[in-house]
């Protein structure tokens, strides 16, 4: 009997940048048992690397043949007797991405890099669900042809990234120099990154830093979760600001010490304090929460439709001139209309 199968293909897409291309159902084999996933998965699929395989894993593309039992994350899991798994195999998409002619909000430009302020809404990089429209797309018309080929095809300049609904400050580069020098000081972190997080509830104690792995849920390989076993160390400091309605809400500055995805997002909600206005992660306006903060901040919290989280400092040093760099950002109006309702009485 075969240990593997292709199953039926799909056209759904998400955000890794891949187009999955079918469904593979494997059989662990006799005689395999106890061998690591990654291992099996590679002696099955010859024509794939090994790393490649493990990027799948890594991802949530791997889960038991069951519903029940979910999806497995760990390369080094090790096989048992009559596991059987779908692996979902991606196939490529379109790697260069088109100029848009897309506003953008410059705060600052020289020859070697672009500070600008991202709104909600607005994707940073191509991907499946979202091919156009990005802020690549937009720098590659704002900047030309001297963007092209920066760090990479795909995402031409980007040195990080915020999540679509989340606004704010980045920073992107237009040379190789820079391009070299600011992924330098991101890995060091040693880049000043600080957020405004309206949240849920009050944090206690009231300031502090939430530590913890991060890495794909085990139940929904969308969404990222604090994990026990596995994922990426991710360490988070918080300070509260402004306490709404006796704790029921607050205003809070976060700073990054690394940069996972969905990292304040997924602490914060973890610890018990969710985003406003983050339906991922637990952010959502419920009527026990909707009633504790009055009827004008209801009204100005059913009209956010993105979480309530704004990138408003960013600094660094210029990787060319060596110059000391540092840029602000006003909380978005949206949020700020939630803030001055929250304040009144």
């Amino acid at each position: 009997m075969c240990p593997y199968s292709v199953m039926d293909e799909s056209d759904q897409t998400d955000d890794d940048g891949f187009l999955p291309k079918g469904l593979l159902e494997i059989s662990v084999p006799p005689g395999t048992e106890g061998e690591r996933l990654d291992r099996l998965l590679a002696n099955f699929l010859p024509d794939r690397s090994r790393s490649f395989l493990k990027r799948l894993i890594e991802g949530g593309r791997l889960r038991y043949d069951n519903e029940e039992s979910g999806t497995i994350v760990e390369p080094s899991y090790r096989v048992k007797p009559g596991d059987r798994f779908l692996l979902e195999i991606p196939g490529a998409i379109d790697a260069e991405p088109a100029g848009e002619d897309i506003p953008l909000a410059v705060v600052f430009e020289d020859d070697d890099l672009i500070v600008l302020d991202k709104p909600a809404g607005m994707v940073v990089h191509p991907a499946p669900g979202n091919p156009t429209g990005t802020l690549v797309n937009a720098l590659i018309a704002y900047c030309g042809d001297s963007l092209k080929g920066i760090g990479g095809v795909r995402r031409p300049g980007i040195v990080h990234r915020l999540d679509k609904d989340t606004s704010g400050l980045m920073v992107a580069a237009k040379s190789d120099p820079a391009h070299e020098g600011l992924t330098r000081q991101f890995s060091d972190r040693t880049v000043e990154r600080a957020y405004a997080a309206l949240v849920w509830k009050l944090p206690r104690p009231s300031a502090g830093t939430i530590e913890g792995n991060i890495g794909r849920s085990r139940r929904d390989r969308k969404k990222m979760a604090v994990r026990r076993e596995g994922g990426k160390p991710a360490r988070t400091n918080y300070q509260v600001e402004t306490v709404f309605h006796g704790g029921a809400a607050s205003l809070i500055e976060c700073r990054l010490e690394t940069g996972r995805t969905h990292q304040i997002r997924v602490h914060l909600a973890h610890e018990g304090y969710p985003v406003i206005g983050d339906p991922v992660y637990g952010g959502g306006g419920t009527r026990a929460r909707l009633a504790s903060v009055g009827e004008d901040a209801t009204a100005a919290i059913s009209q956010l439709n993105r979480q309530a989280l704004h990138a408003r400092l960013l600094g660094f040093i210029h990787p060319v001139t060596g110059e000391n760099l540092r840029f602000k950002s006003e909380i978005p109006p949206e949020i700020a209309k939630i803030l001055r309702m929250l304040e009144r009485t």
